[in-house]
């Protein structure tokens, strides 16, 4: 016997089951797992998804023996229906349907009512004695043949339906007689022959035509968008099974219809009975809203008996799939058919309620649940979203990369001190500007939203936005932003300064106008209890990026486990300590420098006691100066002549200084490690606000803490070493003159290739690693993070490369660094704590991947705390149980 590419289900018997999901496809799969269940489903067969595959495989040929297994299973069916496929007394009439092994909602095609000719049509009035719904089964199915198998227009069909209605002063389909509806079947064939093609009388070309269109469906352009959409891969999936299946019919009078309904409220996740129904009307009448549904009770009215036994079969099909169903049902003359079930989509909310629902009803364990909800789920009820009525009506103008996620809208500024200045004065405000520098963090913060015209997921504008917890689009090249003018341009669409856009983080798309924005829950009922079983299942600590006591504050809220990275450089961006950190930086000699060091030495020891205070013990790790000081100096002339009178020199001088620190590499520049080197008396100023803030806290507070220094951007152990004697000299000192006992770590970021390579060097002289997986990945691909825009949209589209670096860590390059590194390290000292706080440490995919290392925690933004939290158990559960 060859292969098998067919499988039957009848009466309680099937070829397959519910674990067939590949072979039969999803609805195939639930059709013979139902069937063997004993759950009332009219009889048929499934042609399995390898012939899809085999069909493209081989220039869009069937196996040999397909046509032989189909024949055979379609007498089977004939036996068991009692009725004959193309007998003209007692027509078989069948639908076909796709159904691939992952759920692809109106992606594929239906054909119903297959079987009908100019013959069997008056065998079925004989059969039925109803020659209305003989005649409305036979015109729906030269519609729905003549649309999806041969591509003549839907609207063709439509027109007509209208003009036949319009004709008779009717507005329902229902309200067509038979005589109507034979004149209809006419003007349809006419329809075909305008088209220049045949309606096929014979049923079984009929058939084949319609298994070849459900199989091109696969492959047509909005199953393959959906595919790309949902992340599902080329290869991923073998195509779509066909399934055959005796109909049932729910247009045979007021005591049949069909409906769609949900086991739970798939909006919230209520458990209530949730659908619709619409009587004496096929499924497609649903789905395609021509007639309004009424709401499931409806059927309690019209049909009871039916009705209580559907209410039972959801019951029964929940308990038996563990999860909430979508269920489609028809209703012939009263007897209840279903015609398929599937787990159902849901809403974020909706997804994290029933999944902690069905833990207390012991449907399923606490693993289960948390291996439910997506990561994403928990992004999208912890940000602002927009309200979907006014989303769905809103003009998308362009998209860009989601940076940030959630939803914001406000009057558009280009210029961060008047965002910040409209913002005080009560407006909301989002700030637009081609890209943005440190000098734009007090408008960003003020602003709902950031939206820049260049930029990647890394760039300034996404780093800062995921701290703030503010929603970002960047990367909109679409976008011209004239800054000087004011407005902004996409095409024919101008947006003016102080007019209305709104931005979605969460998909990149920008808005024209404004839309409402709804604040949705925090951590607190469902999406707390299921983050609380996650922490039970997760290996790998959850950590901060948080530079200043209110990200603390949020990131605790939010179940941080420490800090992970405190960039001490963005504390000196605020209004106050700019000017300090340029008289530092123009300084002539060491004493000027250190003198505006000790200036700005009490105001950096104060911002460490307010994240210490917000830890509570918890570990903080701070990292010491990493940007070039050319970042710190005005680059514009009229800027110049303000701060040069900020600082007391003249203008000259300040040019002279802007000119020196000119770099033109400055990510590979003076920066990190290499400042201290050359500036020492930086490292002694961090290191004293560091150890003094934590001496205090203890004396006044109480509050023990272990701060850990971190150096930034080491690539040679003797950089670590000449720094890390300077920092221990300087906290020693301290600690000797205070009569405290006081532990604090140094350790360094592992940034550049060189330290992963020789990271068990680094490590006799490092308490701790954190991977800067940010720079790891810029210097191990050699591309720079702030013009990928340029480029990495093509090696995508092509192919290179198989998703963005900078978003999810490139496990094969940059991912094999990481790991080498901390098991060297490891090797060399095991109490080594090793974590990654670059962007990849809040990523979902890039967690799964540090969870199969021997890392000990992953930091992220603030917000993004619960998701790393769920990502991180659900590669636990994967990977280390």
């Amino acid at each position: 016997m060859g292969k098998k590419w067919v499988y039957f289900f009848a009466n309680g018997q099937a070829e397959g089951n519910a674990q067939m999901k590949d072979i039969l496809g999803g609805k195939g799969a639930n059709l013979a797992e139902m069937t063997n269940a004993g759950v009332p489903v009219p009889p048929g067969f499934t042609i399995s998804t390898e012939v899809c595959k085999f069909y493209y495989d081989n220039n869009r040929t069937y196996p040999e023996d397909l046509k032989e297994q189909v024949e055979a299973a379609m007498k089977k069916l004939e036996e068991v229906t009692g009725k004959g496929f193309g007998d003209p007394k007692k027509p078989l009439l069948v639908s076909v349907r796709s159904g691939a092994a992952i759920s692809m909602p109106g992606m594929m095609d239906t054909i119903l009512n297959l079987g009908l000719n100019d013959e069997t049509v008056k065998g079925l009035v004989e059969m039925t004695n109803n020659e209305r719904f003989a005649y409305d089964s036979y015109r729906r199915f030269l519609q729905m043949f003549g649309d999806t198998a041969l591509g003549i227009p839907h609207a063709d069909f439509e027109n007509a339906l209208a003009e036949m209605k319009a004709q008779k002063g009717v507005k329902l389909d229902t309200e067509l007689d038979a005589e109507d509806l034979k004149k209809l079947v006419e003007t349809y064939k006419e329809i075909y022959k305008k088209h220049g093609k045949e309606f096929p009388q014979d049923v079984y070309k009929q058939l084949w035509a319609a298994i070849e269109a459900v199989i091109w469906s696969w492959m047509s352009d909005r199953a393959i968008k959906y595919r790309e959409i949902h992340g599902i891969k080329e290869g991923q999936l073998l195509g779509t099974a066909v399934n055959i299946v005796a109909m049932v019919f729910g247009n045979m009078g007021d005591d049949s219809g069909t409906g769609v309904c949900f086991t739970r409220d798939p909006n919230t996740g209520e458990k209530v009975y949730y659908g619709e129904f619409l009587p004496n009307a096929q499924g497609e009448d649903v789905v395609a809203g021509i007639r309004t549904p009424y709401p499931l009770e409806k059927m309690k009215e019209m049909i009871p008996q039916a009705y209580d036994e559907l209410i039972a079969i959801m019951d029964r099909l929940e308990a038996y799939f563990k999860d909430m169903q979508d269920i489609e049902f028809t209703v012939e003359k009263g007897k209840l058919y279903i015609l398929q079930t599937r787990s159902a989509k849901r809403t974020s909310q909706a997804a994290i309620r029933i999944a902690v629902d069905m833990v207390h009803e012991g449907l399923i364990d606490k693993k289960t649940a948390v291996l439910r909800v997506q990561p994403s789920d928990i992004e999208r009820v912890l940000h602002p979203k927009f309200d979907e009525k006014e989303r769905k009506n809103a003009k998308v103008i362009a998209k860009g990369l989601p940076a940030s996620p959630g939803a914001a809208t406000g009057k558009v500024y280009f210029d961060a001190h008047k965002a910040e200045e409209a913002a005080k004065a009560g407006e909301k405000v989002l700030l637009v500007r081609p890209e943005t520098s440190p000098e734009d963090v007090g408008g960003m913060n003020a602003a709902e939203g950031i939206l820049t015209a260049r930029g990647g997921m890394t760039s300034h504008a996404a780093v800062v936005a995921r701290g703030l917890g503010k929603p970002a689009v960047v990367g909109a090249e679409s976008i011209y932003v004239n800054e000087e003018e004011g407005y902004l341009k996409v095409g024919d669409v101008v947006v003016k300064e102080g007019e209305w856009l709104s931005i979605d983080g969460t998909t990149g798309e920008v808005f024209l106008g404004k839309i409402t924005t709804v604040k949705p829950q925090g951590l607190e009922g469902p999406v707390a209890e299921l983050l609380s079983w996650a922490d039970e299942f997760r290996k790998l600590g959850v950590r901060a990026n948080a530079d200043v006591p209110r990200d603390a504050k949020v990131a605790r809220e939010f179940g941080a486990e420490g800090i992970g990275l405190c960039r001490t450089e963005h504390m000196f961006f605020e209004k106050d300590r700019i000017p300090k950190v340029r008289r530092m930086i123009v300084a002539r000699t060491k004493e000027e420098r250190e003198a505006a060091l000790a200036e700005l030495l009490p105001l950096q020891k104060e911002d460490f006691k307010g994240l210490f205070r917000e830890m509570k013990g918890y570990p903080v790790t701070i990292r010491l100066i990493d940007p070039p000081l050319h970042e710190f100096l005005p680059q514009e002339e009229e800027q110049m002549a303000e701060v040069a009178q900020q600082i007391g020199i003249t203008v000259e001088e300040l040019k002279k200084v802007v000119e020196q620190l000119h770099e033109l590499n400055p990510m590979l520049g003076h920066r990190g490690v290499r400042l201290l080197v050359t500036y020492p008396e930086i490292a002694v100023m961090q290191t004293k606000a560091i150890i003094l803030a934590a001496i205090e806290l203890k004396k006044e507070e109480g509050i023990e803490v272990v701060p850990e220094i971190m150096i930034p951007l080491v690539g040679h152990i003797n950089e670590l070493k000449y720094v890390k004697q300077i920092i221990i000299e300087t906290a020693d000192a301290l600690i000797k003159e205070h009569g405290v006992e006081l532990k604090y770590l140094v350790g360094t970021m592992i940034e550049v290739p060189r330290a992963a390579v020789t990271a068990d060097q680094i490590a006799q002289e490092a308490d701790f690693f954190s991977f800067g997986t940010n720079d790891l990945t810029q210097m191990t691909f050699g591309f720079s993070r702030d013009d990928v825009g340029k480029f990495l949209p093509e090696y995508l589209e092509k192919g290179i490369l198989e998703h963005d670096p900078f978003k999810h860590i490139d496990t094969q390059g940059v991912g094999q660094l990481v790991k080498s590194a901390t098991e060297k390290g490891k090797e060399v000292k095991s109490t080594l704590k090793c974590g990654v706080c670059g962007e990849h440490g809040g990523d979902p995919k890039s967690i799964e991947f540090f969870a199969t290392t021997k890392l000990d925690y992953v930091s992220a933004s603030p917000y993004r705390i619960p998701v790393a939290r769920l990502a991180a158990a659900q590669a636990s559960i994967k990977y280390r149980s």
